[in-house]
């Protein structure tokens, strides 16, 4: 016993399969039960062994390796048995399900420990761990889904959103030329650019200052519902009205941002630019412009989720026979929730990826800032 060394997770694994192969069978009833002698036997082999092996004085990349395989494939053939049986699952089936769940958080929490020398290998296990937590989620939406025989019109499983996505590939194409490379872009490039220009003023003219920065606050807390409508009947249904929705949204969070940014500047460092005579605009670019990127890219940050929210919602209102916000009202009368989540995945992905790219510039540009370089 001295030998073994097992984690908490672990324990309470083996507990649930201990537990599972006394109420056994996983679903349906004694003569109809999906899962085959030998499937089930894998199951528990899967999930007791990874549990057994990884609290044994084995290496940590050992451990982790035997942790993913177990729970993985353990959570493939239980997930197998269930699809076509929705409903049959019974308390082993959910039990064996969250025993590989715990399996694979000990495989997460021991793949975090890691500290490997090699870059590429660090690189790898930063993208698979925030991997495995996603596909855990993912995993356990499908058990619930269809092992509790949830009406896939509430609520469909993961694979039959996914079979709905790649069988729609022409029509969320199209949906996203019309929403993001249309509206979200174009709006999100004429509002923060607008706003960018408008802070500029407003830092050199204080006047403006004083008057714009309360009026942004009160627009920033208008109501989108209220002002799509407003914004379709003056521009018309088709993109640019939902573009001009995108600038209102993502006007103000830069203009707020950008004027507080180029107020972090030290006095010290303003002092010791006019020692050297340099005048309000060798100042901006030179000093307080650098400043302030941290702000401008969290404003950045900001608006690139702003702007995706404001397209969709705009074009509930009133838009051509395309597009994210059409197809989501569209599909949802004809109770297509499958489709629905697929427009949401794509949209959740788009966002996702636009945030991502502004990071990325965010990382290049301010590498000199103390919340970069401690990163």
């Amino acid at each position: 016993m001295s030998a073994l060394k097992i984690s908490w997770q672990a324990a309470l694994a083996l507990v649930f399969c201990v537990i599972a192969a006394f109420t056994l069978p996983l679903a349906g009833a004694e003569g109809s039960n999906p899962f085959s002698l030998g499937t089930t036997f894998t199951i528990f082999a899967l999930v007791g062994l990874a549990a057994l092996i990884s609290a044994m004085r084995v290496t940590d990349a050992l451990a982790a390796v035997i942790l993913f395989v177990g729970a993985h494939g353990a959570a493939w053939l239980l997930l197998a048995g269930i699809a076509g049986n929705e409903g049959a699952a019974r308390a082993p089936f959910f039990l064996l399900i969250a025993a590989a769940w715990l399996l694979a958080w000990r495989c997460v929490t021991v793949l975090s420990a890691l500290r490997p020398k090699d870059r590429a290998v660090s690189t790898f296990l930063r993208l698979l761990i925030p991997t495995v937590f996603g596909a855990w989620i993912l995993i356990l939406w499908e058990a619930i889904t269809r092992g509790a025989g949830i009406p896939f019109v509430l609520l469909p499983p993961p694979s039959s959103i996914g079979v709905r996505l790649v069988n729609s590939v022409p029509v969320l194409w199209a949906d996203v030329n019309q929403t993001i490379f249309h509206s979200v872009i174009v709006g999100y490039i004429i509002g923060c650019g607008a706003g960018f220009a408008t802070a500029i003023l407003a830092d050199r003219v204080p006047f403006l200052r004083r008057g714009l920065l309360p009026i942004g606050n009160m627009v920033s807390a208008l109501p989108i519902i209220g002002v799509a409508p407003i914004l379709v009947m003056w521009f018309g249904f088709d993109w640019h009205s939902k573009a001009a929705v995108v600038v209102i949204m993502t006007f103000f969070p830069m203009l707020v941002n950008t004027v507080a940014g180029l107020a972090a500047s030290g006095h010290m460092e303003r002092d010791l630019m006019r020692t050297y005579a340099s005048g309000y605009w060798t100042t901006l670019l030179k000093l307080r412009l650098p400043a302030a990127a941290p702000f401008i890219f969290n404003a950045l940050k900001i608006n690139s989720t702003l702007a995706l929210i404001g397209a969709i919602v705009a074009e509930f209102f009133g838009t051509p026979v395309v597009g994210m916000g059409f197809r989501i009202s569209t599909e949802v009368g004809r109770m297509n929730i499958d489709m629905v989540w697929a427009e949401i995945a794509v949209a959740a992905l788009a966002g996702s990826v636009f945030y991502g790219a502004i990071a990325l510039v965010e990382r290049a540009v301010t590498f000199w800032h103390p919340s970069v370089r401690g990163g």
